[in-house]
């Protein structure tokens, strides 16, 4: 019996030993193992980062009764991510649903993606590979097989383009008063009782007023004389120049003495006004209208227009007695300019006393100035005098979008929707939704509106980066350049397109733009190019001095000394 129980334990452990030496042969000879990683530097894209591996495994390596489970990883400073996609594979005689590599070798897939964060921008791409033969584990060494992640996609501006909505504000508003002389049938003299007219002492009387009121320019004072087209042409031709003559001597009598009217005076005469018949016509309620400009319309020549009109017996009476004698006329027509408050007048009012000015006003009060919250403070004000103005509360979310408020934006622009269901006012909301990170609802105020403008286009371009749909965002983004233009293009793979783009972009303050011409330089080769877009985007904004020493963008230039001297 001893010896029986001897020889069992012998036997068992011989089996052990074969299991756990089949999976430390695995383990031992893993450098063995081809693997192919594609990309061969990882890169994030729509958010993601996706890689795939094909491993080969040689003739004798894969023991028939072993699994692998492959965990692929992105291993970075402080953690890792796991894909959610593991790679199993197993021999010959292993009773599983995986895939069967064999004795004589084999080849196996994997593909999985990850979503990306900033920390795996400096980041390798580990295999975590656990052998497993008949209830026996072991754990290989990480097998790393790339570095990563490039994330240049993530470059893209999610800056605002929003529109303001104009003013109405005329510093100079053109204004005419007008009278009228009339004649008796075939006279020229003033009679008195036209002096003592109304209309003619309303225009004294508006005279007098614009020569007290600084705040109103005369432009010119015309006399327009006519005869009505009845009656032989050069009897109308007499008339129209001599109560011409009338007219101009009342205005001497009148205004003469007022050298700044008396140089702005003018003279012109009609002698048949056929205009202002047919606009009376048009005007008259009278029977037989239709047929008159009827005649008008097919006669040009007056002597033929007249006889056919005169033919028309019962009209022509009624013509004789409404339409004919206001036509015999002289019109005087003062011309003025209404001078509004100039800029530094309305900026002036509106610091001191707002309730002073208008609406108006108050809106172009706020283009006077270049600082956002001196917009946002006299827009408020306008929405104050007008809470129904939905031009206030758009320019509101405008001036909070510009200064980088996108929920209060959201909030004076809901405003404006509720008064108004305007494209402008949603081509706002987007970009207020854009800058709170809310594509979905960016993407969905851009297309609710009747007609895309440049902005909204620029927003869903933004997007379609975002989305990784380059080229649908080259196509939104159209022809004027922009750093984001750029980039979906420098993405896509138009290297030299987003170089042409980029040397048409001003840079910036926050250095994106010299950024992104480094990464477009560095993919050219142009060593030069990259040290000197570098410099400049630094220059601007010393954070991109540690971004680029971790760039894989810049990979090659690593050990470069004067990369090293400008990124230390």
């Amino acid at each position: 019996m001893k010896n029986f129980t001897r020889l069992f334990v012998i036997l068992l452990a011989a089996v052990l030993m074969s299991g756990c030496s089949s999976l430390d042969k695995m383990k031992k000879n893993s450098n063995l193992v081809n693997y192919e990683i594609t990309p061969k530097v990882l890169e994030t894209h729509a958010g993601i980062v996706a890689a795939k591996v094909t491993a080969t495994y040689p003739e004798k390596y894969f023991d028939k009764n072993t699994t692998l489970k492959i965990t692929p990883v992105l291993s970075y400073e402080g953690g890792e991510t796991a894909f959610d996609e593991l790679l199993f594979a197993q021999g010959e005689k292993v009773l599983a649903n995986n895939k069967s590599v064999a004795w004589t070798g084999g080849t196996v897939n994997w593909s999985g993606d990850v979503n990306y964060i900033p920390e795996m921008k400096v980041s390798e791409f580990l295999l975590r590979i656990v052998a497993e033969r008949k209830g026996k584990t072991l754990e290989f060494d990480p097998i790393k097989l790339a570095d990563g992640v490039i994330a240049t996609s993530t470059l893209a501006e999610y800056h605002a383009m929003p529109i303001s909505l104009k003013d109405n504000y005329q510093r100079i508003v053109p204004e005419q008063k007008m009278a009228d002389i009339l004649y008796a049938i075939n006279r020229s003299d003033i009679r008195s009782s036209e002096l003592k007219a109304a209309d003619l002492q309303a225009l004294k009387d508006y005279v007098a007023l614009v020569m007290q009121n600084e705040r109103m320019e005369v432009k010119g004072v015309v006399n327009s004389s006519y005869a009505s087209p009845d009656g032989p042409l050069t009897l109308n031709e007499k008339l129209a120049e001599q109560r011409g003559k009338a007219a101009e001597k009342y205005l001497q009598k009148e205004y003469g003495k007022m050298p700044e009217l008396k140089e702005l005076f003018s003279a012109q005469t009609t002698a048949e006004d056929w205009d202002g018949f047919k606009a009376l016509v048009q005007e008259s309620s009278m029977a037989d209208k239709e047929l008159i400009l009827r005649v008008l319309s097919m006669y040009q020549d007056p002597v033929v227009r007249e006889q056919e009109i005169k033919n028309m017996a019962t009209a022509y009476e009624s013509l004789a007695q409404d339409i004919l004698p206001l036509l015999r006329r002289s019109k005087l027509v003062v011309d003025v300019n209404l001078i509004g408050l100039n800029d530094e007048e309305i900026l002036s009012a509106i610091k001191s006393d707002p309730s002073t000015l208008s609406l108006e006003q108050m809106l172009y009060a706020a283009t006077l100035t270049e600082d956002p919250a001196e917009m946002l403070k006299y827009y408020t004000l306008a929405a104050e005098k007008d809470p129904k103005c939905f031009r206030a509360w758009n320019n509101i979310g405008w001036a909070q979008l510009q200064m980088g408020k996108a929920d209060e934006a959201l909030v004076a622009l809901e405003k404006a929707k509720a008064l108004k269901n305007d494209d402008v006012v949603k081509n706002n909301m987007g970009f207020a939704a854009l800058l709170k990170g809310d594509l979905k609802a960016a993407a969905e105020y851009f297309n609710s509106m009747s007609a895309a403008t440049p902005e909204s286009r620029f927003g869903l371009g933004t997007i379609a980066i975002h989305d990784g749909n380059y080229d649908q965002a080259v196509n939104l983004l159209g022809e004027t350049p922009t750093m984001n233009l750029a980039l979906a293009q420098l993405l896509k793979g138009d290297v030299n397109k987003a170089k042409a783009t980029m040397d048409a972009v001003k840079p910036c303050k926050c250095g994106a733009p010299s950024y992104l011409k480094a990464v477009i330089a560095a993919r050219q080769d142009n060593k030069d190019g990259v040290l000197n877009a570098l410099r400049e985007a630094i220059g601007y904004n010393s954070d991109w001095k540690n971004y680029a020493m971790t760039d894989l963008e810049f990979a090659k230039y690593f050990t470069d000394e004067a990369f090293i001297a400008l990124t230390k």
